[in-house]
């Protein structure tokens, strides 16, 4: 009898742990929902596909995604749009599970299209949002662009600081207001991390070693977002992206890029 009454008992904390399992399940599925629609900023008249394409991107065919790194913080009413001072093209091909990036100095002097004037191309974003910085970029390097995503630099530290912080390795030891970076593995936390990625001054190698730290953070907020530890801080995580990014990427497509194209199943490659 008494056996009996103990795997009642088991059974029971055993269903009752699976309800509770449910439920968060249910939880986080409704937030995961709220969230996507939040940031799901479509654009007009593309319907998901770039004009230099004939036709939609189809299941299983490369993927590009505009990532921009916006100035713009929120409460500035001289700056409501923000310029794009981060510019990358990432790339995500399932075929041969790559993800490369490319990233665009912003001080590239080019057609501002739909604006008619010739100056440096993160002023795009300022003067008509993601719609002007895509035509723009993609009319001065005559690429398709599918989709967009950007996130202020508020958001940029939040969501570093939702992970935990990352960690990078730092190929040139160097001061940044007063915080010294050693050279070698380091982490980041968020404020940090935008300092890190917004020196050039002291590189050798100016904007392009600006740009190769911006990627490197990328790359380790790719690594964080694919380790399980993150699943205990997607409320956090999701606070953030909810308030800070704007894509026109909707959640069913969000969802079948992470099947085809999972960040920890991809080999990253970062192009000089």
């Amino acid at each position: 009898m008494k056996k009996k009454t103990a795997l009642k008992v088991t059974g029971l904390i055993f269903g009752l742990l699976f309800l509770v399992m449910l439920g968060v399940a249910a939880y986080w599925i409704n937030d995961i929902r709220t969230t996507a629609n939040n940031m799901y900023t479509p654009l007009e008249n593309r319907e998901g596909s770039s004009p230099l394409r004939e036709q939609a991107v189809a299941e299983g065919e490369p993927l590009s995604v505009l990532l921009a790194g916006v100035d713009h913080t929120p409460g500035r009413e001289e700056d409501v749009v923000g310029r794009s001072d981060t510019i990358i093209l990432m790339t995500l091909n399932p075929a041969d599970g790559t993800t490369k990036m490319l990233s665009i100095p912003r001080d590239t002097r080019t057609e501002i299209v739909g604006r008619g004037t010739t100056e440096k191309i993160n002023h795009a974003h300022a003067y008509g949002d993601a719609q002007m910085l895509i035509d723009t970029v993609e009319n001065a390097f005559d690429i398709p662009i599918d989709h967009y995503a950007s996130i202020n630099m508020e958001g940029f530290t939040r969501l570093i600081n939702a992970f935990g912080g990352v960690n990078v390795y730092n190929d040139l030891g160097f001061s940044m207001s007063g915080t010294q970076f050693n050279e070698g593995n380091i982490q980041l936390n968020g404020e940090d991390a935008l300092l890190y990625s917004r020196m050039r001054y002291d590189d050798p190698r100016g904007d392009a070693g600006r740009a190769n730290r911006q990627r490197d953070i990328i790359e380790a907020l790719m690594d964080e977002a694919a380790s399980l530890s993150s699943i205990t801080k997607a409320g956090e995580i999701l606070d953030v992206l909810d308030t800070t990014v704007r894509t026109d990427l909707s959640l069913g497509d969000m969802c079948l890029i992470n099947l085809t194209t999972a960040p920890h199943l991809m080999k990253l490659n970062k192009l000089k």
